[in-house]
């Protein structure tokens, strides 16, 4: 009997997944071909000052260092 309820909670699970997938809608292809590309394109900006701003410190860090020494 327990086994049974379990069954039936588990395919009831499925039905209403299955259920809810027909009601999402879902955006145009150039849509996300255009919002990936911005994404990327921020990510790939950023990663650069990221990496201009961690050589420009560690530069300034590595004279301050040879200042002291």
């Amino acid at each position: 009997m327990a086994e049974e309820k379990k069954t039936n909670k588990i395919v009831g699970f499925f039905k209403d997944c299955k259920r809810e997938m027909k009601n999402i809608v879902w955006s145009p292809r150039k849509d996300v071909i255009k919002n990936t590309t911005v994404a990327t394109l921020y990510v790939a900006v950023s990663a650069a000052v990221i990496l201009v701003l961690d050589l420009g410190f560690t530069k300034l860090l590595d004279l301050i260092a040879s200042l002291f020494n």
